[in-house]
Formats: C-alpha cells, sequence, structure tokens
C-alpha cells in the first residue's frame, strides 16, 4: 500500500508555448498573475484531482517571491511543477 497524496495523472502533451497561453488565458482578471483560485480554475480544467490542493502546492513550490501568486517571470518553474505529474511540455 502507498502512502501519501496519489495525484491522478494527466497524459498529454503541449508544446511550451501553448501551456504558457493555457496558464495565461486562466488570468481572468488580467493582473499577469495566477492567483491560487485562477490556478485551481487550470488546473480542474485540465482534469487534475485535488486541484485546490495542487494549487497550493504550486504556488509555495514555485513562488519566488513570495507573494502567493504566479508571475510571469514564474511560469517557467510552473510548467516544470507540472511536468511532475505527467503533463509532458515539450520545446
Amino acid at each position: 500500500m502507498s502512502k501519501g497524496w496519489c495525484w491522478q495523472r494527466v497524459e498529454a502533451t503541449f508544446p511550451e508555448n501553448q501551456m504558457k497561453s493555457i496558464f495565461r488565458a486562466f488570468d481572468t482578471n488580467g493582473d499577469g498573475k495566477l492567483s491560487r483560485k485562477e490556478l485551481k480554475v487550470c488546473f480542474k480544467s485540465c482534469g487534475l484531482r485535488f486541484a485546490g490542493f495542487g494549487a497550493w502546492r504550486a504556488i509555495r513550490r514555485v513562488d519566488a517571491n513570495g507573494d502567493g501568486m504566479i508571475g510571469e517571470d514564474e511560469i517557467d518553474e510552473l510548467i516544470k511543477y507540472v511536468s511532475k505529474w505527467g503533463i509532458i511540455v515539450t520545446p
């Protein structure tokens, strides 16, 4: 029996620029940053289980400046982080 959280792996391949566009599309207020709520909606639409928890974890792992949001300069790290969940990003 495995321990810890069991993430649903999403088998999908996206070019890097398309993945960035997907994240930008969920920036509903247009401030150039993804809030936890916006990230949760994005993850849910991608079919990830526990999207709220995933959004919280992603922000904790990726948010370099500590503002609680994912900015344009942190998108590349977000892409690396979500690739652990089975989302393959190609150059």
